[in-house]
């Protein structure tokens, strides 16, 4: 065993003096190093937090624009549709007595004659559907459409037997119903019932269209009768809606002047313009966009 030579005097000294200062300048290193290396972490984490921000800006941005086309998206109405095809026009049935006829207007026509400007003009492609016809040649720089399913003077029951034999004949994607003015010449008693079996009917004979539903219009002379049918329209269809059918109800009543009557009974050309733009606000979603 080699025993270890000792240090004496001033050679202890100087090795003590070189000892310190190799640690100091080693120490002084490794903090110049760590306080580097801290630098470098912290500009790291500001470029990763910057990069995160970034990031995060990028991600809201997306959001924001994914949200706004979604937006844009339900919001643009027609582009699919539940009951019109997407490739030919939308067929749609007028169904009911003189004034889906016409009666009022000279060369009949009635309220088709606005709801078809409004679509056409709007790029919706319809057409109208029935064993009858009237109305225009043209309408809006295009060929009118003049079928329909309107006969003077027939109550509800008589609808519902055209029904029953040829008014379903070019099966048709949307049903407008406006029946029950000529039952009020026997008072309001059975005729929401009578619309009801007519309704449920339409529901079997043509399960895939869209049924649309209104109260009459006012009848001065018959104004208590229309007012209790009208009443008790809002409820039967309600109670359809609920059962998950295909159905829509749309007031025709509120709002119709006396000044818009032709006859005391028929619309004059207004107010069979007023009925239209109410059609076609029911309908306006379930039409396909053809531009």
């Amino acid at each position: 065993m080699r025993t270890q030579p000792k240090l004496r005097g001033g050679c202890f000294a100087l090795a003590l003096t070189l000892i310190l200062a190799s640690c100091g300048g080693n120490t002084s290193t490794s903090g110049s190093s760590s306080s580097s290396s801290s630098s470098s972490s912290s500009s790291s984490s500001s470029s990763s937090s910057s990069s995160s921000s970034s990031s995060s800006s990028s991600s809201s941005s997306s959001s924001s624009s994914s949200s706004s086309s979604s937006s844009s998206s339900s919001s643009s109405s027609g582009s699919l549709s539940k009951f019109c095809p997407s490739n030919s026009a939308c067929k749609i049935l007028p169904l009911g007595d003189s004034i889906t006829d016409g009666v009022g207007v000279t060369g009949g026509g009635g309220y088709r004659i606005e709801l078809f400007r409004l679509a056409t003009e709007a790029g919706r492609d319809i057409t109208f559907v029935g064993t009858f016809a009237n109305g225009p040649t043209n309408v809006a720089g295009v060929p009118f459409p003049r079928n329909h399913e309107g006969v003077s003077g027939e109550t509800i029951a008589q609808i519902h037997n055209r029904v029953r034999n040829q008014a379903l004949r070019d099966n048709p994607n949307i049903i407008l119903v406006h029946a029950g003015t000529n039952d009020m010449w026997s008072g309001a008693s059975g005729a929401p019932q009578r619309l009801a079996t007519l309704i449920d009917d339409l529901f079997t004979r043509a399960p895939n269209a869209l049924i649309v539903v209104s109260n009459i219009i006012p009848w001065p002379q018959m104004s208590t009768a229309v007012n209790q049918y009208n009443s008790q329209i809002t409820s039967l269809i309600n109670q359809r809606i609920n059962e998950g059918k295909n159905i829509v109800f749309v007031d025709q009543n509120t709002g119709f002047p006396s000044g818009e009557l032709a006859d005391g009974i028929h619309p004059n050309t207004q107010g069979y313009a007023r009925m239209a733009a109410k059609w076609y606000n029911a309908i306006y979603e379930h039409l396909v966009d053809i531009n």
